[in-house]
């Protein structure tokens, strides 16, 4: 287009960023970033402070369903870089709040972050102790790496997915809430079964900031009955 800048990206007469190809990137890499820089949640997030775009996912979520209501103590399990940390903290200051991830994390004020696996022996441990008791909400915004094979893709990411859960029936209070990012359709039969046992409402969602051709979900799993319980509610 004649005029265009000479950054990445051109704007088209609709007002989108058309990113330039340029050596030594990739075409996924090149779709990402036209993605990005045409995405009204990346753009808010920046102007707002928020570290990421997954802050508004968490601040959908919760006008529907209160998740942040009352909480006093936080679990975010995959938290960089740090977005839905920030949001627990706008809306709860006092509440105690850890984060867990392999990658690091920026120091963010009143917010306990380890880069840590949340498989080791320890990190169940190490949350509760900083905690200073049973979780009120355990959230999961973790994704596995994909490798480009569907098969693989799907078991890495259901293995994040119930070792997430796994950790959170340890960690929960009775009554207290699980929220997990989850694959197209809420994940599969087993991870449906065993959030039945051990929630009295399990619903699946998909807020208005998660991309419309993203696979992802999320669960929202509230009422923690830490022994299972009798009958199984409906899933939504």
């Amino acid at each position: 287009m004649s005029g265009a800048p000479t950054g990445p990206g051109g704007r088209s007469r609709g007002g989108r960023v058309r990113v330039k190809t340029a050596k030594r990137r990739s075409a996924q890499s090149t779709r990402w970033l036209e993605r990005q820089l045409n995405d009204p949640y990346v753009a808010a997030a920046r102007a707002q402070g928020y570290r990421s775009r997954a802050a508004f996912k968490l601040k959908e979520l919760d006008e529907q369903f209160g998740l942040l209501n009352g909480v006093e103590r936080v679990v975010d399990l995959g938290a960089a870089p740090g977005g839905w940390c920030q949001v627990v903290k706008e809306k709860r200051p006092k509440a105690r709040v850890v984060g867990m991830d392999l990658l690091p994390i920026e120091p963010m004020a009143g917010v306990e972050l380890f880069i840590k696996d949340i498989t080791d022996e320890d990190s169940e441990a190490l949350i509760l102790t900083t905690l200073g008791g049973p979780a009120d909400l355990v959230m999961s915004d973790m994704a596995a790496n994909t490798v480009g094979h569907k098969q693989t893709d799907h078991l890495r990411t259901m293995g994040l997915i119930e070792a997430a859960l796994d950790m959170a029936t340890r960690l929960l209070r009775p009554g207290g809430t699980f929220l997990a990012k989850v694959l197209a359709g809420g994940g599969d039969g087993q991870l449906t079964a065993a959030l039945r046992r051990h929630f009295t409402s399990v619903k699946h969602v998909k807020p208005p900031a998660s991309r419309k051709g993203s696979s992802e979900w999320y669960v929202v799993a509230q009422g923690f009955k830490p022994a299972g319980g009798a009958g199984q509610p409906p899933v939504e």
